[in-house]
């Protein structure tokens, strides 16, 4: 128990910022008095502790806290770190009543700060990053999955049209284009020689399921990818929408059920902790969107396929020094273990 709770403390809250990651804070203080309605220096910039790929700081000032994420510095994998995208979707979505931070500005001009940014609001609350919810009373827990879950099943509710996000992403078969995207971002990082990743890079193009509706797709859709309320259970806002388009909202769900199987839940007791099971997450989401439940092998395949497409992305950006968090060493050695069990159910899914 008090693991996971030092584990919430280890990766909340700031930090001075890291020598690698300052910029030139005076210029930013003026670009905000420009671009930013309501804001008022002086200024103080800490860093995020948590996120390993766009890095993220605090920027307080006497009147309110806010929120900057900007590109790495250094040499990137094409159309990663899109902050740009980012700041268009949560900025859709907030109009829509949707719970993610307020989008104030976007700066595309590397002269400001070195890198592309944009601002948006602090919203203060909790983030948990042990999903057994160890500080959480029994019923507080149940609430808090039930939260993440109907936020999901409202997200993929949006007709991306009708919200302006129409053109957010590329026609087509969604999983079709990810399995291509992650084959070349692994392609581009690689740093050795993995068999099951070349099986699945053979096996998934072949095997692609029909795409019954396209919606707003997060991505990355995690506990720890979101702010609750600092004493209600929940969902306050939606963070890191660094890999959001528009695609197929079974990749969204697949993903929010593999966190079952994962460290972290995996081999939890469900009952004991008062958190729902991955049969009573799925039925919560299907109750919502009225969606038919699929075989999940594939998409589990197709889900740790593209997370060993990012660990190895990660691996890269190590190699080549741009890395930003200490956290990035521990996600790259997963890209091997994430194949061999993306290949297992593969094999579940009929592959041999």
């Amino acid at each position: 128990m008090a693991e996971g709770v030092r584990k919430d403390e280890e990766f909340s809250g700031t930090k001075p910022v890291e020598e690698r990651h300052r910029f030139d804070e005076l210029r930013l203080d003026g670009w905000m008095r420009e671009h930013v309605e309501g804001y008022a220096g002086p200024l103080v910039v800490l860093q995020f502790k948590g996120g390993q790929s766009n890095p993220t700081y605090r920027l307080d000032t006497p009147g309110r806290s806010y929120v900057m994420r900007r590109k790495p510095f250094g040499k990137l994998l094409p159309s990663a770190h899109a902050v740009d995208r980012e700041f268009r979707v949560i900025d859709a979505l907030g109009r829509q009543g949707f719970p993610v931070a307020k989008a104030y500005a976007l700066c595309t001009d590397d002269a400001v700060i070195g890198a592309a940014f944009y601002i948006m609001s602090m919203e203060e609350g909790r983030v948990f990053w042990d999903p057994t919810l160890p500080a959480q009373p029994p019923e507080a827990r149940r609430k808090i999955f039930e939260s993440k879950i109907e936020t999901l099943a409202k997200l993929h509710s949006f007709d991306p049209e009708k919200i302006g996000l129409g053109d957010f992403g590329r026609p087509g078969n969604y999983f079709a284009r990810q399995v291509d995207r992650w084959t070349k971002q692994y392609r581009a990082s690689e740093t050795q020689h993995i068999p099951e990743m070349e099986k699945l890079i053979e096996w998934l193009p072949r095997t692609l399921p029909e795409q019954k509706r396209v919606s707003i797709v997060h991505g990355d859709y995690r506990l720890d990818n979101m702010i609750f309320h600092a004493t209600e259970p929940r969902v306050l806002a939606v963070l890191d929408w660094e890999l959001s388009t528009l695609g197929d909202p079974m990749a969204d769900f697949t993903y929010l059920l593999m966190q079952w199987v994962m460290p972290g839940l995996a081999g939890a007791d469900f009952k004991a902790l008062n958190i729902p099971t991955q049969e009573e997450a799925a039925r919560v989401y299907v109750d919502v969107t009225g969606m038919a439940m699929p075989d999940l092998n594939w998409y589990f395949a197709y889900n740790l396929f593209r997370l060993a497409g990012i660990t190895q992305g990660i691996a890269g950006r190590i190699r080549d020094g741009t890395a930003a968090s200490a956290k990035a060493m521990e996600s790259a050695k997963r890209t091997v273990p994430l194949s061999k069990a993306s290949w297992e159910y593969a094999q579940k899914a009929g592959a041999v």
